[in-house]
């Protein structure tokens, strides 16, 4: 598991009009290396771990918020409430051209009950003679205020100098050694809540809370038939209420820490529904991570379903899911507590084989078998000989190949390789990385 630092989470909160994205892009594209961009299947980028100054942090786009007639209030509570759930620290956009508007104080009123440090930037201050404008906004009551234009880069620096400022100190992502660590993610009302309870009720198990390290994920110690376990749960345990569960895009945000905390992904769908387009961006992370995922498909019970159908619905999900294909499907009933044995089965399964370790003799006699089986292809060239391969780490397996030139390898006969260790070491529950590196030359 991920042992690495990180000083915390910055909500970036304004009206669409004031250059949000903009300042979102601007900061993750400030320094030389991002880290990674954590959420990448949506079109709208809502994460990025960034650093500045050798000092890492989450970067949170909320969307934009408008104060304007009864339809819009659903959403700027929604708005709010995610700055108050998942920052340590919140930037509100304002708009310097603009000045003041009825919608600045009304967010500013809010955050501030938050008790969150705040920074409220000003943008599209691109000139001196336009800095007037920012000093009116110290009207609002924020000791933190800082003209900017993030079009053009101006006080950006200052701005993630007074991030870095306000942030905690780094903290250490918690691990628990000798434990199988699993997260329940989903969208909202697929009945991870009915799930997270039916295990920890079941007689034999044995459940301690624990403190979780976030705010939005909890963990539970239990023992069941002598293995011990932590699940990470995200399923809304404090009852932030419908509105803000309805906003499908937070589910996705709120997965972030249990995935990557957790060993194995458990992704629950809801039965009577189908696959859709939310469960695909709610385990993008997952797969990103490549951590072992099991697809839970809850409320099987509320429709008559034979044999048949369910190996009909594991088609589709595979044929959906083109990037889980490693990944078990489970049918369960949450409210009935039905076939929750499946789930720890393939649980158990999956982490022996994200930890699994192959002797390298072995490795390398079957990497020749498979060339000599199946040649290469000709690509960009040439054509790919591996002359050496050896494992270099668990949590997943990943191999490297040492070959004579890494732009030879074509994917589909990567695929091959991959195929072919997974077939041979019974690899079968998690993903696995395989990684290219040219030949050392002799000197």
């Amino acid at each position: 598991m991920d042992n690495s630092k990180i000083r915390g989470k910055v909500a970036l909160v304004g009206a669409p009009s004031t250059g949000k994205s903009t300042l979102f892009n601007r900061i993750i594209g400030e320094r030389r290396s991002i880290v990674s961009d954590e959420y990448g299947i949506t079109r709208d980028r809502i994460y990025s771990e960034t650093e500045w100054l050798g000092q890492r942090f989450i970067l949170i786009d909320t969307g934009g918020i408008e104060k304007n007639d009864a339809p819009f209030q659903k959403e700027i509570k929604a708005q709010v409430e995610l700055a108050i759930d998942e920052a340590d620290l919140v930037i509100f956009l304002t708009d310097g051209k603009v000045g003041i508007t009825s919608n600045d104080e009304y967010v500013v009123k809010e955050l501030r009950k938050a008790h969150k440090p705040l920074i409220l930037a000003v943008n599209k201050i691109d000139e001196v003679e336009k800095l007037h404008n920012a000093y009116d906004f110290y009207s609002l009551g924020v000791s933190e205020v800082i003209p900017i234009s993030a079009a053009h880069g101006v006080g950006i620096g200052d701005l993630l100098d007074k991030i870095i400022e306000l942030l905690p100190e780094e903290k250490e992502i918690q691990t628990y050694p000798g434990t199988i660590t699993f997260a329940l993610i989903g969208r909202p009302n697929v009945g991870k809540s009915s799930l997270y309870n039916a295990i920890i009720g079941e007689k034999r198990t044995i459940v301690s809370p624990i403190a979780g390290t976030t705010r939005d994920a909890i963990d539970t110690a239990f023992k069941r038939d002598e293995t011990n376990y932590i699940m990470i749960d995200t399923a809304g345990l404090k009852r932030r209420g419908k509105i803000y569960e309805a906003i499908d895009k937070f589910a996705a945000i709120r997965s972030y820490d249990a995935v990557k905390r957790a060993e194995i992904v458990l992704l629950v769908v809801d039965a009577s529904e189908g696959i859709v387009e939310q469960d695909k961006h709610v385990v993008s992370l997952a797969i990103e991570e490549k951590k072992p995922v099991i697809i839970v498909v809850n409320k099987w019970d509320l429709h008559t379903h034979n044999q048949d159908d369910q190996i009909k619905f594991t088609i589709e999900i595979k044929a959906l899911f083109k990037f889980l294909d490693y990944a078990p499907v489970v049918y369960v009933s949450a409210l009935q507590r039905k076939n929750l044995n499946a789930i720890f089965k393939e649980i158990d399964k999956c982490y022996e084989d994200y930890n699994k370790r192959v002797p390298t003799s072995i490795l390398n006699d079957i990497i020749l078998e498979a060339q000599i089986r199946n040649q290469a292809p000709d690509f960009n060239g040439g054509r790919l000989k591996i002359n050496y391969c050896s494992q270099v780490k668990s949590c997943p397996p990943t191999f490297v190949l040492f070959v004579n030139n890494p732009r030879f390898m074509h994917f589909s006969y990567e695929r091959y390789i991959e195929n072919t260790i997974r077939e041979t070491f019974d690899i079968k529950n998690t993903p696995i990385s395989i990684i290219c590196r040219a030949k050392r030359k002799e000197i």
